[in-house]
């Protein structure tokens, strides 16, 4: 008879795991062999010697040594069971810090928000989860349909007439709407507001850098939301574009339709970018306000954190740009039968085969994303959206108006905003400083700008509140505000 308390051994391999993640590094992986890597150790040593580097080690030179875990080579893999390999490697996981379990006060661009159980059940269905690229629609349907359900839901809550089948995330997408208004308009000259993110700011200089003539102009840091009078006087004849934020990084809400008519005399286009997707049921919609293109995040909905990616990027803009527009579209049609049925549609060879003359250099989409983009957002339903939207603008209101009232000399930089409003700290406190104090508190209290701004406004503090952040969460860093900024 077999024994059923034997102790069965693993069988899969650990090495990955030890080389990367341990300081005491003894091989290089050059000669690791598996069945679903084709690299030989000799393709490995070429690939290196091209890049001038000695070893695959230095690829992660930049990950500073005080983060790396030296505990891996302590323990003899080998012999341990699949359950002890898993409990000695959470038990250092458990190191980090768990924001589920803390009062979170942190957005620029990343948001705490509540994932409904739904979304994971629909999401991780096989039909959805393990489907490749929906080419040949008659045994894709299903996933053409989700697409098309999402590309609706995008142009509805953007205020536009047609919408891709997602992008990577919202800065590329942003630079993507960039990229396509220089095409439509065949001027290079494009304006950047102040009020745009600055790692999106960065993505766009990326993607126009090698982009022939693309000339970037950037109007400095517009912390107090007055630069869209700079913003109107600045478009002529030769703009491309005008590129904006709403709400802005540091949470202003504007009224863009002077700005779009100002674009739209001299021929060039608005570009209406946003990280805060869910603002979208509290404001007015950018092409509402006359935007041509609107780019940006939508992981605030049905999307979690995830160390910052994967996340979703949303695209939308007009039927007159839409042959410009970058990425996948799904289009309904008629089978043989006559049923509705959907199709990749408006897909340029050029996207996949020729690469240098496509319109874009995407040619995918972040598939599984945007199914739980449209599981969440079709189980919130319009009325829900907008009930959330305003849960989350009720409870920025209340803890902005909580700081105010109880912390002497502390100033509000907003006059509106959706969930994310700037504070500046009293007696020239520095924002990095109060944040690692809060840490060490457990609150993380929200984005110190100077991180972003080479130490310019260190005394602001970018704080974010949405529908996760309960009263008690509130007091809670209310109260330490005050002891520290006394």
């Amino acid at each position: 008879m077999l024994s059923l308390i034997c102790k069965p051994k693993t069988n899969f391999n650990f090495y990955n795991l030890r080389n990367f993640f341990s300081k005491g590094i003894k091989t290089d992986f050059l000669d690791y062999k598996h069945r679903y890597l084709p690299q030989t150790g000799k393709s490995r040593r070429e690939m290196l010697k091209e890049m001038g580097l000695g070893s695959i080690n230095d690829l992660f030179s930049d990950i500073p040594k005080k983060v790396l875990i030296d505990k891996f080579d302590k323990f003899d893999y080998d012999k341990m069971t699949e359950e002890e390999v898993f409990n000695t490697v959470n038990n250092i996981l458990k190191k980090n810090t768990d924001v589920s379990n803390l009062p979170f006060f942190l957005g620029a661009g990343v948001y705490k928000h509540n994932v409904p159980s739904t979304v994971d059940y629909i999401t991780q269905r096989g039909e959805f989860l393990t489907a490749y690229t929906p080419y040949q629609p008659e045994v894709s349907q299903g996933t053409l349909t989700a697409f098309f359900e999402f590309q609706t839901q995008v142009a509805r809550i953007t205020g536009m007439q047609v919408a891709n089948a997602s992008m990577y995330d919202g800065s590329t997408a942003l630079g993507e709407a960039v990229l396509m208004a220089c095409r439509s308009t065949r001027r290079k000259k494009v304006i950047v507001g102040g009020g745009v993110h600055p790692h999106y700011v960065q993505v766009i200089d990326s993607m126009t850098k090698f982009s022939e003539k693309v000339e970037c102009q950037h109007m400095p840091p517009d912390l107090n939301g007055t630069q869209i009078e700079k913003l109107i006087q600045s478009v002529d004849k030769t703009t491309a574009c005008v590129v904006v934020q709403n709400p802005s990084f540091f949470g202003h809400i504007h009224d863009l339709e002077r700005l779009a008519a100002a674009c739209h005399k001299h021929k060039a286009l608005l570009v209406c970018g946003f990280t805060e997707v869910l603002s979208l049921g509290a404001i007015q919609s950018m092409g509402e306000m006359g935007a041509d293109i609107a780019a940006g995040e939508g992981q605030s909905i049905g999307i979690p954190m995830s160390f910052g990616g994967p996340h979703l990027g949303l695209f939308s803009t007009s039927k007159k740009l839409m042959r410009t527009m970058p990425g996948r579209l799904v289009g309904e049609t008629t089978d043989l039968d006559g049923k509705r049925a959907f199709v990749l549609t408006l897909g340029a060879r050029e996207q996949h085969i020729r690469r240098d003359k496509a319109t874009s250099n995407i040619c995918t989409s972040s598939g599984i994303c945007a199914i739980a983009f449209t599981v969440h957002l079709t189980s919130l339903g319009e009325t829900g959206f907008k009930e959330l939207a305003y849960l989350n603008h009720n409870k920025a209101c209340k803890l902005a108006e909580k700081i105010v009232n109880e912390i002497p000399n502390i100033k509000l930089i907003n006059d509106k905003f959706f969930n994310e409003f700037t504070i500046q700290l009293p007696f020239n406190y520095s924002s990095q400083r109060l944040t690692k104090e809060l840490l060490k508190d457990g609150i993380v209290a929200g984005l110190p700008l100077g991180t972003l701004y080479n130490g310019k406004f260190d005394d602001h503090l970018l704080v974010a509140c949405t529908e996760t952040n309960t009263d008690e969460d509130m007091d809670k860093y209310v109260s330490a505000l005050k002891t520290k900024l006394k």
